[in-house]
């Protein structure tokens, strides 16, 4: 009889671990697509060869643009150049009447958190792929997991709410950027991040 107490007593131990990991982030973001389609690797690939800066680029106060205007597409999209229907949508519904894409972002942070771009890739000289993952070489953009109660991305906490296993780039936490500043013996204080 105490056996079974015990099995039981794991068994639902197991059962509600299983709820918190695996269930309740299931229910807690919600995904939403990306207003439109846009392919990283046919901009980034052997035929057109763009680099990250060539659309994410800073401006001449060192500060990053983030994600490219419409202008920027316009440069190169001013009429269709293929045949995919999602630059037939880039073309007609935000290039011709210069109307901005209304992206997602992936990496906006709490409103408490001051991230510059500058330092990180002008002086530190890491790569995008450091923080951003092969987000570069990406066919398709993937929704957007919306925390439903914080309203941010789950980018920010991982794929994984154990976070075991995490890649580099995958999560955007405080503990992250503390850890790659340890790995670069970088000395770092509160408001440095928080202003």
């Amino acid at each position: 009889m105490k056996n079974r107490g015990a099995m039981m007593f794991l068994a639902g131990l197991l059962g509600a671990l299983a709820v918190g990991w695996i269930g309740f982030p299931r229910l807690l973001y919600r995904n939403e697509a990306q207003p439109m389609q846009f392919s990283h690797s046919v901009h980034t690939g052997e035929n057109v060869g763009m680099a990250c800066a060539d659309c994410h680029a800073f401006n001449e106060d060192g500060r990053f643009t983030g994600i490219p205007a419409v202008a920027k597409c316009a440069e190169c999209h001013s009429a269709q150049l293929g045949e995919t229907e999602s630059e037939k949508q880039l073309v007609e519904e935000y290039v011709t009447p210069n109307r901005e894409i209304p992206w997602l972002v992936y990496a906006r942070q709490p409103e408490n958190v001051y991230f510059s771009h500058a330092p990180h890739v002008q002086l530190a000289a890491l790569s995008c792929e450091r923080c951003h993952g092969p987000h570069g070489g990406s066919e398709n953009l993937r929704p957007l997991q919306r925390n439903r109660v914080s309203g941010y991305s789950r980018d920010i906490w991982g794929p994984r709410m154990t976070r075991i296993s995490n890649k580099p780039w995958e999560g955007m936490k405080m503990n992250d950027c503390s850890r790659c500043h340890r790995e670069r013996n970088v000395q770092e204080s509160c408001l440095d991040c928080h202003k």
